[in-house]
């Protein structure tokens, strides 16, 4: 298994951005979370998890890999249909949502393999064209797949709720949010795996 990178240059610079997530970082020390550096293969994985627990994820993440035999390709979920997908316990929304990403990379609507050259807000704009792809999900990817420094997402909610606790707030306003953001930049994306240790996750 593969986990995000980050090291002293990150943390040295969050810590003396913002004293109160530095006492986190000390207490916590490194934070490991698993990568899926396939793109392709990390979305499929978010559909999956989408709206259900991590148990339940799981479960039919282990069906779906194994009805597979373990090679998550565009081309070997055209093969397997929609009906076997489902069968895996998953909505048939949910299975019609993996099939159309993967119809999407064999017809090139989407490059997955081209996607590490573009920005963060194409990559966001080129997948939201899929459907059941949210601006959410294509964070998490940039985050989780693409290994992109600076992902502080606004649309997770245990990351809202994190960096409430931090800071002690009430509420947490979008512009409120976005300014504690940009003083983690450019290493939110470190920043956001505290916030999610603070809210359990």
């Amino acid at each position: 298994m593969k986990y995000l990178v980050y090291g002293d240059t990150e943390i040295n610079y969050l810590k003396a951005q913002d004293a109160r997530l530095g006492e986190v970082i000390d207490e916590m020390g490194i934070i490991q979370r698993a990568i899926e550096p396939d793109p392709f293969e990390s979305l499929i994985g978010s559909i999956i998890s989408q709206q259900i627990s991590k148990k339940a994820a799981e479960t039919v993440s282990g069906r779906f890999y194994d009805l597979l035999d373990k090679s998550i390709t565009p081309e070997a979920i055209i093969s397997t249909g929609v009906d076997a997908i489902q069968g895996c316990g998953m909505s048939l929304r949910k299975a019609g949502y993996i099939m159309g990403i993967a119809e999407a990379a064999i017809t090139g609507e989407v490059d997955f393999a081209g996607l590490h050259l573009l920005p963060d807000k194409e990559v966001i704009i080129k997948l939201t064209t899929l459907k059941g792809v949210g601006v959410w999900t294509a964070e998490m990817l940039l985050l989780f797949s693409l290994q992109r420094p600076d992902i502080v997402s606004y649309g997770d909610f245990a990351i809202r709720k994190g960096m409430m606790a931090l800071y002690e707030l009430g509420d947490l306003p979008r512009n409120t949010f976005q300014e504690y953001a940009q003083k983690y930049s450019p290493y939110g994306s470190v920043a956001s795996l505290y916030l999610w240790a603070l809210a359990g996750q």
